[in-house]
């Protein structure tokens, strides 16, 4: 079984925010792979969709806690379905990587995401693949100085849309090879692409 989580906040005025990159992509997935639409599930706070790929059980999920609280829908989910972190595959917005480019690894720090900083705490680990997509063109298509904390918040330009969009369907893409295949595989394809 494998849980996939795109990081994100509720509500329509972050909708189409660069924070809810993750959010967009478990969206793709459900497209791609044919799963039934998500629903509102209260007792894991989040919006969750089932399906198969590959004869292997696949959760889709878009936490409701917010950003800053999505350890909590994670954990409530790990510890129902006894799932270990291996099982765990997050997709989640980087302000460190160019608008549209791939990061994909099996472990490591939070960085300065608040969302997997809350990941992390509350499963005590970090030892779980995570794909990263970049949200950020400081000085190409936005400012080079930013509020970090409003700019995540903020919309993607006219001009940066499509290279949003392209970002997102790469991730779609790189998590469809990954299942269908392996993390390394995937990590092989992506992480080695000129993805600016």
């Amino acid at each position: 079984m494998k849980l996939i989580v795109g990081l994100g906040n509720p509500g329509r005025e972050y909708s189409n925010s660069r924070h809810n990159t993750g959010w967009q992509v478990v969206e793709g997935l459900i497209k791609e792979l044919g799963f039934d639409d998500l629903k509102k599930e209260a007792k894991f706070k989040a919006n969750v969709s089932r399906g198969t790929c590959n004869g292997e059980k696949i959760i889709l999920v878009q936490p409701l806690t917010y950003m800053n609280l999505s350890g909590e829908s994670v954990s409530a989910l790990m510890n129902f379905y006894k799932l270990t972190p291996s099982d765990l595959w997050i997709i989640y917005d980087d302000l460190d990587l160019a608008l549209s480019q791939i990061r994909i690894r099996k472990e490591g720090g939070p960085g300065t995401h608040n969302g997997m900083k809350s990941v992390i705490a509350s499963i005590g680990d970090d030892k779980f693949p995570r794909f990263r997509i970049g949200i950020e063109s400081r000085g190409i298509t936005s400012a080079k100085e930013q509020d970090t904390s409003s700019f995540v918040l903020s919309g993607f330009s006219k001009d940066e849309k499509p290279l949003a969009l392209s970002g997102r369907k790469k991730a779609v893409e790189s998590i469809i090879c990954a299942l269908n295949n392996d993390i390394d595989s995937a990590m092989n394809i992506f992480n080695a692409k000129d993805n600016t």
